[in-house]
């Protein structure tokens, strides 16, 4: 096991990977920005070293001066945790160079699960079904009318470095389409530095459901079940549960079999997770693959009993996964709701000084947090304040434990997505599990 690790973020997912370390026994060095000095995750550490100014490109995006704490803290590996850098094959392969050990897949995996067109190519090969589409779009031209007919309306635009809903644009119409391209390759330059996109069918409410797995360095890979991630805003996730309601024990089996054998051909190692979507007759179809742990791995932990950040640091140390396939057992029912600083009616962001937090106890609920009374949330980063994870027997008791949950999570001084929360959850079609990614836009309508 490593002796130490930099943790190269922030927030709760940086005290979260502390936690593991520390369980691991593994010293661990935060970074922080100007704007965190005061954080959870840099008074939890053994160490901490200031990288920058509070704007992420100047710290959490610093690469030579990430690199350069660690060599000074002398560390054995970097966890990227998610957003950031944990999808960066440059830093994966700088790590590698300054002989540092990447808590993540190598760089050439992370490089061609981060190309959306190549990556379909590959899960294609291997035999899992993608939705019809197209590789990287170069004629604008008169062509372009030709290629869209082909994939069909409505359609989808993406950007071939994309995630979290940045770069896409929906088009029903072939009037929409050249100005809907040109608006997703701008905002796709804008975020990732390439305005490459590519066209695919677009699923009308589909369910987003996404696959956990775990490969070693030996050539063992498991998967550890499903997630429902179908309710979303504008592609970002809100609530996720595990299992979900429509995947049958049958299908869990089939489809996680055919993960584990579609991460084996390309030699996958360290924590991922391959994403679906279904449609209407439940059709399935890979879209894309997270090289990193999630935000909602939670879920995952709670109805597996594993520990899946501990998994990783044992797995880039070169252990051994110390548990087969048929070892993994589902138990029970676990939904996770992200806590954001933000108007729940406008999706507004609300920093500001959080003035009292108390967060909920009780049976089956667990939160991830870095968050506390006076803690001030900051406009520079992400809006996410918490994690409220609630387990039960069976999803009707892990509701009602949310629901208790989220009436007890007291959060003053700014505005949050609780009061959003509580009108999803109760909602009687999530109740019954009917939905899909335009559930939101149907609520709100």
């Amino acid at each position: 096991m490593f002796r130490k690790v930099l943790i190269a973020n922030r927030g709760e997912i940086a005290l979260r990977i502390i936690c593991a370390c520390k369980e691991l026994q593994v010293r661990t060095v935060a970074v922080y920005s100007e704007a965190d000095r005061h954080c959870v995750h840099v008074r939890f550490s053994d160490e901490a070293v200031c990288i920058g100014p509070a704007k992420s490109y100047e710290s959490y995006l610093n690469i030579p001066s990430i690199i350069s704490a660690a060599e000074i803290t002398n560390v054995d590996a970097i966890h990227p945790g998610y957003g950031y850098l944990a999808e960066s094959s440059y830093f994966a392969e700088v790590c590698e160079t300054c002989g540092i050990k990447f808590i993540g897949p190598p760089p050439a995996v992370i490089e061609l699960m981060g190309d959306k067109v190549l990556a379909k190519k590959k899960m294609c090969e291997a035999g899992l079904p993608i939705i019809p589409g197209t590789g990287i779009i170069k004629d604008t031209g008169a062509e372009l009318e030709g290629i869209a007919e082909e994939v069909g309306y409505p359609l989808i635009i993406k950007a071939v470095a994309g995630g979290g809903g940045r770069g896409m644009r929906v088009v029903t119409k072939s009037e929409q389409l050249r100005n809907a391209l040109a608006t997703a390759q701008s905002e796709a330059e804008s975020a990732f530095g390439s305005s490459d996109v590519y066209i695919e069918r677009y699923l009308d409410n589909p369910r987003h459901i996404e696959f956990q797995i775990l490969g070693d360095q030996h050539g063992n890979v498991v998967h550890l079940g499903e997630r429902e991630c179908s309710i979303q805003r504008r592609h970002q996730k809100l609530i996720e549960e595990s299992p979900s309601p429509i995947v049958s024990e049958e299908l869990r089996q089939d489809l996680g079999q055919r993960v584990v054998q579609a991460m084996k051909a390309i030699n996958y190692q360290n924590t991922g997770t391959v994403e679906f979507l279904f449609d209407q007759e439940d059709h399935y179809y890979f879209i894309e693959m997270n090289t990193r742990v999630q935000v909602e791995h939670p879920v995952t932990e709670m109805v597996t009993g594993l520990d899946i950040v501990k998994e990783q640091l044992r797995i880039a140390a070169g252990e051994k996964l110390g548990f087969a396939q048929q070892d993994v057992l589902f138990r029970g029912h676990s939904l996770e709701c992200r806590i954001n600083a933000e108007c729940p009616e406008t999706f507004a962001p609300s920093p500001g000084k959080i003035t009292a937090y108390h967060p909920p106890g009780g049976p089956g609920i667990r939160i991830d947090s870095a968050a506390y009374t006076d803690y001030v949330v900051s406009p520079h980063y992400d809006s996410l304040i918490a994690k409220l994870i609630a387990y039960g027997v069976n999803r009707q008791e892990a509701l009602a434990r949310l629901n208790r949950a989220l009436d007890l999570f007291v959060i003053e001084g700014i505005e949050t997505s609780i009061p959003l929360h509580k009108k999803i959850i109760n909602h009687p079609d999530f109740i019954k599990g009917q939905f899909g990614t335009s559930f939101l836009g149907q609520l709100r309508s």
